[in-house]
Formats: structure tokens, C-alpha cells, sequence
């Protein structure tokens, strides 16, 4: 099997099928839908049709009819599809086709397979150890002045510090003054992916997205080269070198397609989880000191890889933030044929939703699921182990995040370091204000009160 697949060449998703008036619901406004809704309160939009519905319902979001799918069964049936009902490429296309085209999302069944196996490299065990040694100089330096501006903006801080720490494990660079303008490029390309209008119209998001688009891919392909003919260890070199038993290679563009998604995906989705788990320990001050004891058992300024095991309570801590605010709220498939749940018969060619958002927060599964209570996940109550599907915040199936793993390592690495040197305060009556999508932020930047520990 070759590198170049019949989707190296990227095509827009046929025509979706609009005919879904048999299924329970409500289309909303006439054209606009239940758009301005769902982009003011994406979680309250849900919960009302969940309620008013049952667990599958029709709807219109942003100029599109679509099929949504409730609760640990619906996500078990769409993301594990064991019938290859659903098609990612053609769920993620409206959102992401002119910003990450041949992403990993954007593959489907052998093709993605195939591509996934060949990315998998970059996160074997062996691999993952030495991103940790990478990553701790890296955290040392990034937040060594944090505590110099009272109060701290943590997302801008820890957004700068993840990009930065991504481009030394997937990269092998140390970025410079092009830090500032490829974060901008990554921001702007990942908010054009809710921008109402989708195509690229000066002044636009949409626009914007591209036009970051554009920068990224010539950076990646200023490099390839130099890359390719390298013995250097990092992702990038090892994918530009990557051959078939056949002697084919990766194409340029595949390159830097990968290298586009990859880049993206290891620090915003990563920054989004550790703002929600710093919010939380700066309001809940009782976990905050439990995570640093923990973190100072451990006796190392930093953590290796082989210390991850020690991180319990961290790890449930940082569980519980990505499930009151998973990176991805909302997961959108397209059916490739006619398939049926609930009773209720979806037609081939429409859009489906599944939303780990809100099924993390049901009640009917979680004891007073909106309270921050990372003892949920401990061994003793285990709530998250009622159902395989109940909590997916790095999605489920065959396109399970290729990075999880990475991720929990990242943010663990971080936290040690972190609260053995600062300790974190928001005033009482201070509540995160958050845009939901596409990757959940802070709108006010998340400002912290910082202290340095003695």
C-alpha cells in the first residue's frame, strides 16, 4: 500500500441529506437554526433537546441539519461503529476541509489505519520517555518568571509554553521570535473552524484560518528537505524519512499536513485541559494542597517518566477537568449508509453528533455531576467504569486521540513542576468564563493570583 491515498488529493464531502424530518425535533430559526443558541450556551442547547427529545433528535446548526445522538450508548454505537456506519473525514470536512485537509480526523477506515500506524511511532513508550526529558527543561525555563506579573493570565502563559514544548519533542526546534506568529497562524485557523461563514471572504474567520494555513504550511515546507536528509529523532524528521517495504514515501504534502494537525492538536488541546485543571485548584484550595504534597513526595524537581505511576491524585484531578470540559465537546460523524438507533432510522449521507461534553455531566451517571470532585475516579468509586462510552474526552474507537497519553504525561509534567514552586488564588466569586468551541478558553484569559513557595 502506498503513502499516497485516494484522499492525498482532498475533495469537499458530497451533499449532505436534509431529509430528516421523520426524526423527533425542531430545526429552530428559519435558516440560522439553533446556531446563535448553541454558539451562546452549547451545553444548555443540548441539555434542552436531550430532555425535550429523548436520545436522538434532528436540529440545524450552522446552515447544516443534523442528527444528535445522547448519552454512553449513543457514543459507544457512532465512535466504535463497528459496522463502519459513520464517516470522520466527511463529519469533520465543514469544520476543518480548508484548515487541516488529510489531517488524521480527516481519514477514514484502511486509509486512516494505515496513516495512524505510521504517526503511532511518535508515541511508543520508548518515545514518550524521552519527550518527558525533553519537555522538563523546557517547563523549567518557560514558567520560571510566571510569578513576575501578579496577576498571572495563565492561558496566554500556558499556551506559549505548550507550543514551545511541542515544537522541541515533534520538532526538534527551539523556537524564536517566530514563536508569537505561528501560535497567531495555529489560533486563527482553529477559530475559523466555528466561524459562521465557511468560505474564505476577506475579513472573515474563515479568511483568517487560511490566510494561518497558508503561514504554517510554508514553515513545515521550508523544512522538509533539511528533514529528510537528517538522522535526526524527532517526529517530523522520522516521518519525512518514512518508507513502504515498497521504497514509497510520504509527499510533501502529506508531510505537512500531518505536521499541521499533530502541532496543533499536541498544544491547544493540551493548554485548553491544563487551564480547566488550574482554575479548578486555584478555586478549590483543598485539592490544590493535595496535588502539591503529592507532588512533593515524589522528592525530584522533576518528574521522569517512570514517576508518572505516582501522579494518583493528579490524575484523577486532571481526569475531572477534561470531564467537566473535554478539549472537543461535540464530535460530528457522517453516516455512509443507512444505519438505526433508538428506534429511529438515520439515512445515509447525514450528519451525526455525539457529545462528550454533556453526556459527562447526565446525572442519571454521575453523582452531583457538576461539582469538581476528582475522587470520582478513584479506584473506590470508579463512577467513570459504568459504561466503556460514558467518558470519552479523547473521543473512542479506532479515532481515539493518537496523543492521550502524551497528553496526560504533558500535563502531569507540568503540574510537579508547577506547584512545587507556585501557589494559585481566584477571588470567591469568580467563575471562568468560557467559549466552548471549537477547543473550550477562558474569554478573560484566566487571571490568577500567583505566589511564589519558599
Amino acid at each position: 500500500m502506498a503513502f499516497s491515498t485516494d484522499q492525498s488529493v482532498y475533495t469537499p464531502a458530497p451533499r449532505e441529506n436534509r431529509k430528516l424530518d421523520h426524526l423527533p425535533g425542531s430545526y429552530g430559526l428559519p435558516l440560522f437554526g439553533r446556531t446563535f443558541k448553541a454558539l451562546r450556551d452549547p451545553l444548555g442547547n443540548i441539555r434542552t433537546q436531550y430532555e425535550t427529545y429523548g436520545p436522538i433528535s434532528r436540529t440545524n446548526v450552522f446552515f447544516q441539519k443534523s442528527v444528535n445522538l445522547f448519552g454512553p450508548e449513543a457514543n459507544e454505537f457512532v465512535l466504535r461503529d463497528r459496522e463502519r456506519n459513520f464517516s470522520s473525514r466527511y463529519g469533520w470536512d465543514r469544520a476543518l476541509g480548508l484548515l487541516f485537509p488529510r489531517g488524521l480526523m480527516l481519514r477514514d477506515f484502511d486509509d486512516h489505519r494505515f496513516h495512524r500506524r505510521i504517526m503511532q511511532e511518535a508515541f511508543r513508550k520508548e518515545a514518550l520517555a524521552d519527550y518527558v526529558n525533553m519537555m522538563n527543561p523546557e517547563i523549567e525555563s518557560g514558567i520560571a518568571h510566571w510569578a513576575d506579573n501578579n496577576p498571572l493570565l495563565f492561558y496566554p502563559a500556558i499556551k506559549k509554553l505548550t507550543l514551545d514544548m511541542a515544537a522541541r519533542v515533534f520538532m526538534g526546534l527551539k523556537l524564536g521570535p517566530e514563536a508569537d506568529q505561528l501560535n497567531r497562524a495555529f489560533m486563527d485557523a482553529v477559530q475559523a473552524s466555528v466561524g459562521v461563514v465557511r468560505v474564505p471572504i476577506p475579513g472573515t474567520q474563515m479568511w483568517r484560518g487560511v490566510r494561518g494555513r497558508e503561514l504554517l504550511c510554508r514553515f513545515f515546507a521550508s523544512m522538509i528537505e533539511q528533514k529528510r536528509a537528517s538522522e535526526d529523532g524527532d517526529f517530523f524528521a522520522r516521518i519525512c524519512r518514512a518508507e513502504t517495504e515498497d521504497g514509497e514515501k510520504f509527499s510533501d504534502d502529506e508531510i505537512i499536513d500531518h505536521m499541521n494537525f499533530l502541532m496543533m492538536a499536541a498544544h491547544d488541546t493540551t493548554t485548553s485541559a491544563s487551564t480547566t485543571l488550574i482554575y479548578h485548584l486555584a478555586k478549590y484550595p483543598e485539592w490544590q494542597e493535595r496535588l502539591r504534597e503529592e507532588a512533593r513526595a515524589l522528592d525530584k524537581t522533576h518528574a521522569e517518566h517512570g514517576d508518572m505511576d505516582h501522579f494518583q491524585q493528579t490524575g484523577q484531578a486532571f481526569r475531572e477537568a477534561m470531564r467537566l470540559l473535554p478539549p472537543v465537546v461535540v464530535i460530528p460523524r457522517r453516516t455512509v449508509r443507512e444505519c438505526e438507533f433508538a428506534g429511529h432510522t438515520i439515512p445515509a449521507n447525514a450528519n451525526v453528533a455525539v457529545f462528550p461534553g454533556f453526556v459527562h455531566r447526565m446525572p442519571e451517571w454521575w453523582k452531583e455531576p457538576e461539582q469538581f470532585d476528582p475522587d470520582r475516579f478513584s479506584p473506590e468509586r470508579a463512577e467513570d467504569k459504568q459504561h466503556p462510552f460514558l467518558y470519552v474526552p479523547f473521543g473512542g474507537g479506532p479515532h481515539t486521540c493518537i496523543g492521550m497519553h502524551f497528553a496526560e504525561l504533558q500535563v502531569k509534567a507540568i503540574m510537579h513542576q508547577f506547584l512545587l514552586r507556585y501557589r494559585v488564588s481566584v477571588a470567591r466569586d469568580y467563575y471562568m468564563p468560557v467559549q466552548a468551541l471549537p477547543i473550550p478558553k477562558p474569554t478573560d484569559g484566566l487571571p490568577l493570583n500567583i505566589e511564589r513557595i519558599a
